[in-house]
């Protein structure tokens, strides 16, 4: 970065200007690091970033983050945010992604975790990345499992993975809130459109940990991994609300509802 417009860049991403002494960067192995040397300057070079809560990011241990999940672009935004974090990010994905012959290997390679949901077991879907929070790696699950179909594009209902993780391993959950890059990649809207000029302004925000006291030195059953999943649902719409300057819905869109409810009226 050699001009002042970069330099601006920098400040805003990273939280101050260059002399400031941040922490050091996490050791990221070649296969990372090939994915940040191409990530990084595509992002400061085709969006605008403005990344505020990083404090909220524990520097080291081992950490689930719960991000919203509004469009194909925001895994490239949030994988950019935690590294700004001094994390490395290492997302959960479908096993059979993995698997594929060249994309599968940079994933894998890169650290990032398979889910194995053909599993007749829940727990061990979710093996890996126990086993990856247990080595004190930064995990990120997206706790709705799909992009929101809400039609303001707020957080829905999710699903138990990371309350599964989080109450497995009494790890933090921070939750993560992204606004900018539907409007990169507009997904479920009938076309994919992919905008990258003008450049956009791409907000990510961490919350504070959830707070699961009330959760843990419990049985983990179906039961209590909803009630936690639902706290850890508001404190992602909480956190997005925030970003947004906007007060979330109280409740919750539920695709299956939703979906419930259609197939009711087209019968």
């Amino acid at each position: 970065m050699t001009d002042g417009s970069d330099e601006h860049q920098e400040a805003v991403v990273n939280g101050g200007p260059r002399g400031d002494r941040p922490d050091p960067r996490p050791r990221r192995g070649f296969w990372f690091g090939l994915v940040v040397a191409i990530v990084k300057p595509f992002m400061l070079v085709f969006t605008k970033p403005e990344f505020t809560g990083r404090e909220n990011m524990p520097r080291s241990g081992g950490v689930v983050f719960a991000p919203n999940h509004i469009s194909h672009f925001d895994p490239l935004v949030l994988g950019f945010y935690i590294w700004e974090c001094r994390r490395i990010p290492r997302f959960l994905g479908k096993a059979s992604v993995f698997k594929l012959p060249i994309a599968g290997r940079i994933i894998s390679s890169a650290g990032q975790i398979p889910v194995y949901r053909e599993s007749t077991q829940a727990a061990d879907a979710f093996r890996d990345a126990v086993a990856a929070v247990e080595r004190g790696e930064c995990v990120g699950v997206y706790p709705e499992g799909t992009i929101s179909r809400d039609p303001d594009l707020w957080p829905m209902s999710g699903k138990t993975g990371v309350a599964r993780i989080a109450l497995r391993t009494g790890c933090p959950v921070i939750p993560i809130a992204n606004w900018g890059a539907q409007e990169v990649i507009r997904s479920y809207t009938g076309k994919t459109r992919i905008r990258l000029l003008p450049r956009k302004t791409i907000k990510v925000r961490a919350g504070k940990p959830v707070d699961l006291s009330a959760f843990t030195d419990k049985p983990i059953t179906n039961e209590l991994l909803h009630e936690a999943t639902e706290v850890i649902m508001h404190a992602v719409a909480e956190t997005l609300g925030e970003l947004r300057g906007e007060t979330p819905p109280k409740e919750l869109f539920d695709l299956r509802k939703a979906r419930s409810d259609d197939g009711e009226e087209k019968a």
